[in-house]
């Protein structure tokens, strides 16, 4: 039944939609046309706005030396074969995706047949999701590689001078479920299943002679799926093995609980922003400190920052030959084997004292020296005594949280590939797709 009131406003739309039309048909306008199949003679280059920023990754991704990306090429001019995609293309478009917060490949396959920036870069060569998902997740060296060439260049140019460089780490949510955690016993026992399953396809599959195409073809695929399932519960019970042997380290008897996903062996339990726990992996960024672009990155899955400053001011020095003058971190970072070891290396450690509001409290001056205290733990809290440090440190959002922001606001939520080498490419493409923007407002580029 219609409400009387919903009743009363159909009747009089009835009634103006009738007035409206019958003054239509007394006068002659031009009405829309959808249906008509017509002939529009434009090039894509001709669709695209000429400052349009698909134009901008095409310069950028042009000025690259993208030599590696051809090396697997086995097509030439003069061999039998299907011509292969060009590279660049694929780079083009997963940066493309990134500034317009897409992460999914079957999003970008969709994209490139009704948007014009990406049929633009696309250039009338046909693309699919599963090269579009490939090249990302199989190219991850070329990408770190990319984002140290263009950080090198700014360099020369003057733009990036790692004087100083803040690092954080922020949690993204996994692919895997949180009810595909097992411990070490069911997973024995699954993998026990998955063994004997693959064993018995194999069986059934020996004899295909008798077979028609279509169910070869469906059983190559069910029997494939068997082996990535039973290798993967082989993976999970490896790392959950580890993780029992790193808990017992840390407290005895802890082991027992240790307990890895089904689908993505190498993510963790960690927890979030919102303190609820889920499988996520840590997304280390380390950002230069004048032109607020990220040198380096790291994935790991450790839930805690815990012994993170130093392996990545260790990659920063390797990397680019430098070492910062400052390193701007938060507390969680700022232990006391970390600072030593920095410090060691030549550079200050910029962060809070450790407990130190509690230690105010209890009437303890956090920054004198303590028992145990290394000489570069007791310099460090000394050095934080002083004002001018205390105001350095207040430069460490706008310089280490910066990025992360800006990555969240792009669709950095939840990684839709599995494994820690995947991870990383994603976010090696979200780091140069952030550090091309700045280039753009800082006219580098």
């Amino acid at each position: 039944m219609v409400p009387l009131a919903q009743r009363g406003v159909m009747r009089k739309n009835m009634s103006m939609n009738t007035e409206k039309n019958s003054i239509a048909k007394k006068v002659r306008v031009q009405r829309p046309e959808r249906t008509q199949v017509e002939m529009q003679l434009l090039s894509l280059n001709q669709m695209l706005d000429k400052d349009h920023r698909a134009r901008v990754v095409w310069q950028y991704v042009q000025s690259l030396d993208t030599t590696e990306l051809y090396s697997n090429f086995v097509v030439g001019p003069n061999t039998k074969g299907r011509s292969g995609i060009d590279p660049e293309i694929l780079l083009a478009l997963w940066l493309m995706a990134t500034i317009d917060s897409i992460s999914s490949a079957r999003e970008l396959d969709r994209r490139c047949l009704t948007d014009i920036p990406y049929m633009w870069i696309c250039g009338s060569v046909s693309v699919n999701y599963h090269t579009l998902s490939d090249f990302r997740s199989n190219n991850g060296e070329f990408l770190e590689k990319m984002l140290v060439d263009t950080v090198t260049a700014m360099m020369h140019a003057g733009q990036v001078t790692l004087e100083t460089i803040g690092q954080d780490g922020m949690r993204v949510r996994d692919n895997a479920g949180s009810s595909s955690f097992r411990r070490q016993a069911t997973l024995e026992q699954l993998h026990q299943e998955a063994e004997a399953h693959v064993k018995k396809l194999r069986e059934e599959g020996a004899d295909e002679s008798q077979r028609v195409a279509d169910t070869k073809r469906r059983d190559a695929a069910v029997k494939r799926a068997a082996e990535e399932r039973a290798a993967r519960i082989r993976e999970s019970l490896e790392q959950v093995k580890e993780l029992h042997e790193q808990r017992e380290a840390r407290k005895k008897g802890s082991g027992e609980a240790a307990r890895c996903s089904t689908t993505d062996p190498e993510a963790r339990n960690m927890k979030m922003g919102d303190g609820g726990f889920r499988p996520a992996f840590n997304v280390q960024f380390a950002t230069d400190g004048d032109a607020r672009v990220i040198v380096a990155v790291e994935v790991t899955n450790s839930g805690s920052d815990r012994g993170q400053m130093d392996q990545m001011h260790r990659k920063v020095v390797d990397t680019y030959g430098k070492t910062p003058s400052n390193q701007l971190v938060d507390s969680a970072f700022a232990t006391k084997e970390d600072v030593t070891a920095v410090e060691q290396r030549g550079t200050k450690v910029i962060s809070t004292v450790h407990g130190a509001e509690s230690m105010k409290r209890r009437g303890n001056d956090p920054y004198a020296p303590k028992r145990g205290d290394t000489p570069e733990y007791a310099a460090f809290r000394q050095r934080m005594s002083l004002p001018e440090n205390q105001e350095l440190y207040k430069s460490r959002p706008s310089i280490a949280e910066f990025p992360n922001a800006e990555c969240r606001n792009r669709g950095c939520h939840r990684f839709l590939v599995r494994g820690l080498r995947k991870v990383k490419a994603v976010m090696l493409l979200y780091a140069s797709t952030f550090n091309l923007l700045r280039m753009i407002q800082l006219g580098a580029i």
